[in-house]
């Protein structure tokens, strides 16, 4: 090849990687160089993005160029409007400069506002602020879940099956022993990303509010090794491959556990289980619909059944910490909160609208020695369950009509432990019953899984436009490793290093 024409395909190549390609930025303090996470993002006015938990975001290649803006604010600092080209030379990085004021100093009066009469306000106001939408709206959202399972023991032992011998025991438990060592020594995890148009709607019926939505999915992709097990459900799966090889597929059981039994009927027939799998299938469309719908319904101030420290307010301690601007130019109270009645659960930080009450952010956790809820029935039943993780981040924004706040962005993070210790008994159902597999099973576990929502785009549609619209079933896109081009042409919500260095191992 001519060493002029080598030349110019590497110009070519550079020309055309400069043009097209994703930009990750990172926002940070600017006195302490600390990452600022969930900080809210505008580009070219049009799509909201945030800074992730570790305080980076990444730009579309469509919003790409040198040109594009970057409109960056985040309660408690001064906002910041710079252009992709103005990132570049900054290598990459956004410093926010603090902006918190005391209100003394800007009140005529100097009085101290009181914490309990700025929470009777915003929970006077709570209906008008957070109540459900009456126009049809397009709303364009990005949702990813992170689940992982921790187990710390997996003790599985068959210890009798009628028809098999001593070293047949012996074989199988050998299987089960190297399966639940796996799944100690490689614990597994699942990242579920999904790009989608969530549409919603509330009318009125007979005086009675209906609400509607429906789904359209862009893009969705699934991050797993599939050669382990990646979640409960998965490992029954597998379990029951191993055990139920000991029982006979023309008969029926039931179980029992310790002194308790059950009296459901459990067979390994197929026509006994064709008609259950009918009525418990549910499609994908269907439970990822669900899920959105529960997941703004939960985080929802006005009746969220854990964000008490919003519409139950006599039940926690305020304090007042402060007042920062907005990116509108208003005063924020800021007040932290703790639990005052038994029954609260949760410590953190409030951000309320001066003007109209309206909370724009919460920031809460479990306090020290709570639980979210569960039962300890350890020493008489042998079974443990507590939600010792509960901690979250919601942000607020006003509609576009002026009328109301919606959620941008909320994250979830929730983790559950569990502790069983008992034994199991497989009971033929016959003229006499017969014991036929009984197993020692100890399992000690964390089950810890985190959600994250980003409304990218709000739209008004028309009820006409969403009654049209035709729902279509998915799938996820499998994936073995994290691949970064994989978002490029869309908004999304920039990975933790975690999922960024997950590949799938190879089979055992």
């Amino acid at each position: 090849m001519p060493k002029n024409l080598f030349k110019t395909l590497l110009i070519m190549l550079s020309v055309q990687a400069g043009v097209a390609q994703n930009i990750t930025g990172k926002i940070v303090d600017a006195k302490t160089n600390e990452s600022i996470p969930y900080a809210n993002i505008i580009i070219n006015n049009s799509e909201n993005l945030v800074s992730n938990a570790e305080g980076y975001f990444t730009i579309a290649e469509s919003y790409s160029s040198d040109a594009s803006t970057i409109d960056i604010s985040y309660l408690g600092y001064l906002g910041r409007k710079i252009t992709v080209r103005e990132l570049k030379n900054q290598q990459l990085i956004v410093a926010l400069e603090p902006g918190i004021v005391e209100l003394e100093n800007v009140n005529v009066n100097n009085v101290k506002p009181d914490p309990r009469s700025i929470m009777a306000e915003v929970k006077k106001h709570l209906s008008q602020h957070y109540k459900s939408e009456s126009q049809a709206v397009k709303n364009k959202v990005f949702f990813r879940e992170t689940s992982a399972l921790k187990p710390k023991i997996l003790n599985l032992e068959i210890t009798k099956s009628t028809g098999f011998s001593k070293e047949a025991l012996k074989s199988v438990n050998k299987q089960v022993s190297a399966f639940t060592s796996k799944l100690i020594s490689q614990p597994p995890v699942v990242f579920s990303d999904m790009l989608c148009n969530y549409y919603t709607n509330t009318t009125r019926k007979d005086d009675k509010a209906m609400f509607t939505s429906k789904l359209e999915v862009i893009k969705a992709t699934r991050l797993k090794d599939e050669n382990n097990s990646s979640s409960l459900e998965d490992i029954q799966e597998k379990a029951g491959n191993v055990f139920l090889q000991h029982l006979d597929t023309t008969k029926y059981y039931r179980i029992k556990s310790g002194w308790f039994g059950t009296h459901d009927t459990i067979s390994l027939r197929k026509d006994f289980h064709q008609d259950k799998k009918k009525d418990k299938k549910q499609s994908l469309l269907t439970s990822s619909k669900s899920d959105l719908n529960s997941f703004v319904s939960q985080n929802n101030f006005l009746y969220g059944d854990k964000l008490t420290f919003v519409n139950q307010p006599e039940m926690y301690d305020y304090t007042y910490q402060g007042v920062v601007y907005s990116k509108e130019q208003e005063f924020v109270y800021v007040l932290s909160f703790k639990p005052r009645k038994s029954k609260a659960k949760y410590t953190g930080k409030l951000y309320i609208s001066e003007t109209d009450y309206a909370v724009l952010r919460a920031d809460y956790t479990l306090a020290e020695g709570e639980t979210a809820g569960g039962f300890n029935m350890k020493f008489l039943l042998g079974v443990k369950a507590s939600e010792n993780v509960s901690k979250g981040t919601l942000i607020y924004k006003q509609n576009p009509s002026g009328d109301g706040y919606y959620l941008q962005y909320g994250s979830l993070e929730t983790g559950m432990y569990m502790y069983i210790n008992r034994p199991v008994k497989f009971i033929e159902l016959a003229a006499e019953e017969r014991d036929v597999l009984a197993i020692d099973l100890k399992i000690e576990t964390n089950i810890r899984t985190k959600k994250e929502y980003l409304n990218i785009q709000k739209l008004e549609t028309s009820e006409a436009a969403l009654e049209a619209l035709k729902e279509q079933e998915f799938k996820y896109l499998q994936l073995k490793r994290y691949d970064p081009t994989i978002w490029k042409d869309y908004g999304a919500i920039e990975p933790l290093e975690e999922m960024k260095q997950f590949e799938a191992g190879d089979q055992l």
